[in-house]
């Protein structure tokens, strides 16, 4: 009923649960855990016609509400106890894979949900439930639609990953070397990783070559994510760590060349991520790399004219159109197509924007972000960590976005 991650395998627990085992039995470091089978999701949906009731009008949000509110199966119920028996009396991360998830053209970044600091069975099994039900997300559904590996004949299926939470002092994610360059790109903030991923900190930027030479960017990291019991907790960065780099040249390096033995062992370039904890480095993910980065911006580049704001390429081309600055939800009616989107950073709720706009300009956020990831699949031109953009760029104002440059420019 249960796999053990060391066993899991792609075909029946998902591809990042599957990338997680093959690296655990390639003996390198993975938190231990259990994955919840694709064949559970199947047996505890089995008879709500989900095909049918996400045609009707409203049936993805009837779909989601339907799964969140199954009972969770009593034998699996008891099985998950047993095994977080093993695990210890510690808080566990619930993350769910989906069955089209992380091939070689689509990551599916950030569209399913992941539950972290977790802990006891029940709570494990609501995360589960949570999981599953994220299968239709708006986000979800948006992504499944334009994505060139989506199988509208199929129902998508959900395996979960329940695995001891490590704590990070430092995380981040990692793009191993593919190109011709053999760089390794290292993005990197203090506390949990979700607010690398998720573009909420513009973190600290490495660039390991082949040689072990390093080059970084520090930056101005304000805010942290924490776990404190069962909550976490955005708090403030100290004055003294803001401008800190979070990681010193040798530790940048050791971890490039960890990523290229993750590389050796999934076959191909990976995005990686990754967390550091009493001096420990653990792989919490590892997927291919869907779309190739932008060159990295000169720093002697000039920003150009007082019209002109620079910002971390995020995703390489041009555009240019109606600046639409959305802050949240109650924004995503005034956007139309072909606006350019002007957030504080985008949530992975916000992917049907990303299939109507024309470029995303962020205030924070890194490169290896899953907004920057979600843009580059799309082919859109974004640019990102541009400090209080949503206030610089007026709303509606035709703005060009270079997000090869890393600029945006208002015209008059």
């Amino acid at each position: 009923m249960l796999v053990q991650l060391v066993d899991a395998v792609g075909r029946t627990c998902g591809g990042k649960a599957g990338a997680l085992g093959a690296l655990l039995r390639a003996g390198l470091p993975v938190p231990e855990g259990f994955v919840i089978p694709f064949t559970a999701y199947r047996a505890v949906v089995h008879d709500l016609d989900l095909g049918r009731l996400t045609g009707e009008p409203g049936g993805v949000d009837a779909a989601r509400r339907a799964i969140a509110a199954r009972s969770f199966p009593g034998d699996l119920h008891d099985a998950v106890a047993r095994a977080l028996e093993v695990l210890g009396d510690v808080a566990v991360a619930v993350r769910s894979w989906a069955g089209n998830e992380d091939t070689v053209r689509t990551s599916a970044a950030g569209q399913h949900e992941s539950v972290l600091a977790v802990q006891g069975v029940d709570q494990v099994a609501h995360a589960v439930r949570t999981c599953w039900a994220s299968l239709y997300s708006p986000g979800a559904v948006a992504y499944r639609e334009t994505s060139a590996d989506s199988r509208p004949a199929e129902e998508p299926v959900m395996g979960v990953l329940v695995q001891r939470q490590v704590d990070a002092e430092v995380s981040g994610v990692m793009f191993t070397s593919g190109g011709p360059d053999d760089v390794t790109e290292i993005e990197a903030s203090w506390g949990l990783g979700p607010s690398v991923v998720g573009g909420t900190v513009t973190p600290d930027a490495y660039r390991v070559a082949a040689d072990g030479a390093v080059t970084r960017t520090v930056a101005d990291k304000g805010t942290r994510l924490d776990r404190h019991g069962t909550r976490l907790v955005t708090s403030d960065v100290l004055a003294s760590d803001r401008g800190r780099p979070t990681l010193d040249d040798a530790t940048a390096a050791r971890l490039a060349r960890l990523g290229q033995c993750v590389a050796v062992v999934l076959g191909g370039a990976q995005d990686i991520e990754w967390a550091f904890v009493d001096g420990r480095t653990w792989l919490l993910q590892a997927r291919p790399i869907t779309a190739a980065l932008p060159p990295p911006r000169s720093p002697s580049a000039p920003g150009g004219s007082p019209a002109t704001l620079t910002g971390t390429p995020g995703s390489r081309g041009t555009a240019t159109g109606t600046a639409r600055v959305v802050r949240g939800p109650d924004d995503f009616a005034r956007v139309v197509p072909g606006d350019i989107l002007v957030c504080p950073w985008t949530d992975p709720g916000w992917t049907p924007l990303l299939r109507i706009a024309a470029g995303v300009v962020t205030e924070t956020g890194g490169v290896l972000s899953h907004a920057a990831i979600v843009a580059r699949e799309h082919r859109i031109p974004a640019v990102l960590g541009i400090p209080d953009a949503t206030t610089t760029l007026h709303d509606a104002a035709t703005i060009t976005i270079d997000g090869t440059a890393g600029t945006v420019t208002t015209h008059a």
